[in-house]
């Protein structure tokens, strides 16, 4: 019996528990969504560096009295940030950029029991295959380091800088991502085989450039998380030219050389703006390849033609984002929208690529 008939004889129970873990699966995925955008506003607002300590248990109960307050509040004003950015901060203002964080920090425990809990229970009961551990349970390890790198990047920036060092925060939003993806593939694929090999391979090409996309985009968000973490957005606000000029006098400024590409907002900016534009051509590329080979084949697979017109749609949105976002001098409504929009394009590349399968 081949795979594809195998899940099609399955019972009604057994593939109503399925339809139970990919709405799961998409829960979750929205959940990661909502803590890559709290993680954004902490960051904007400059919140992230407001909890002192990674109590990965205890830290879960906010402040609870005046006397706890004050005693979180002497905490911050004990590391660098506050002594030479936020001298004038008072109590009141500590707890608003506090409760970013805070919330950053809870949404990322949420997750992990939204994810534990029901994976236990969908394992147990036999609806998540023994064979299917290894996909599930690498997206729960995933999120088990990725607080461990969350602390990681906050600790940078409690003895020698005012704000967490670029590099580290680059990799904690890349591992998000990294985590929203794995999520929102296995929620797409999932019981669904891939085609047959002679099928895949007449579309190799179209695949090629699909996942060269999804590459793409991963760097392209690894790339904005160095911009914002060098507040390389403040600087260079005109597009298409970089205040007159293509390629800034200063890109190569610092030495070693290599350091120009994580803490020169010149560099990081220009390259996070070539990105941008390979970005762009790639997705274009491929929803125009797929559109024409529509025309070509009327009866050609309906939801490659649909995402591929999705792609087109939402990349010229990011674009847009992404120019309105500068040349306004990052305003946090927009910006946080260019950060969401990332995400939706990442999703977006992952579902045209897997109804290529």
């Amino acid at each position: 019996m081949s795979i594809a008939a195998g899940t099609a004889a399955q019972p009604r129970p057994a593939r109503a528990g399925r339809g139970l873990v990919v709405l799961w699966l998409w829960l979750i995925a929205a959940l990661v969504f909502a803590m890559v955008v709290v993680g954004g506003a902490t960051r904007l607002t400059g919140s992230g560096l407001s909890i002192t300590e990674w109590q990965p248990i205890m830290g879960a109960l906010p402040p609870l009295s005046e006397a706890d307050w004050l005693a979180a509040f002497a905490k911050y004003r004990a590391i660098p940030q506050f002594a030479i950015a936020n001298r004038d901060m008072t109590l009141d203002g500590f707890k608003v950029i506090f409760w970013w964080e805070w919330a950053h920090r809870f949404l990322g425990r949420f997750i992990g029991v939204a994810f534990l809990l029901p994976f236990v229970g969908f394992l147990a009961t036999g609806v998540i295959r023994r064979a299917e551990f290894s996909r599930f349970g690498l997206v729960f390890a995933l999120g088990a380091v990725q607080g461990a790198v969350g602390w990681w990047m906050v600790a940078s920036g409690l003895a020698d800088r005012i704000d967490v060092a670029p590099y580290r925060l680059a990799t904690h939003l890349t591992l998000a991502l990294l985590i929203f993806a794995a999520t929102v593939w296995i929620a797409l694929t999932l019981d669904k085989p891939a085609a047959a090999r002679g099928g895949a391979a007449k579309s190799g090409t179209a695949t090629l450039t699909a996942n060269l996309l999804i590459v793409a985009v991963f760097a392209q968000i690894f790339l904005g998380a160095l911009v914002a973490g060098n507040s390389a957005g403040l600087v260079y606000n005109t597009w298409p030219s970089m205040n007159g000029t293509f390629v800034p006098s200063d890109v190569m400024a610092m030495d070693p050389l290599w350091r120009n590409f994580f803490e020169n907002p010149a560099t990081v900016q220009f390259v996070h703006r070539f990105g941008a534009y390979v970005v762009f051509a790639l997705a274009i590329a491929e929803g125009l390849g797929w559109i024409a080979r529509a025309q070509s084949n009327p009866r050609g697979p309906r939801k490659g033609r649909r995402t591929a017109i999705a792609l087109i749609l939402v990349v010229s949105a990011q674009l847009a984002l992404g120019v309105a976002t500068l040349v306004l001098v990052v305003p946090l409504h927009l910006a946080l929208a260019h950060q969401a929009g990332a995400v939706i394009l990442l999703a977006t590349a992952l579902a045209h690529r897997a109804a290529l399968r």
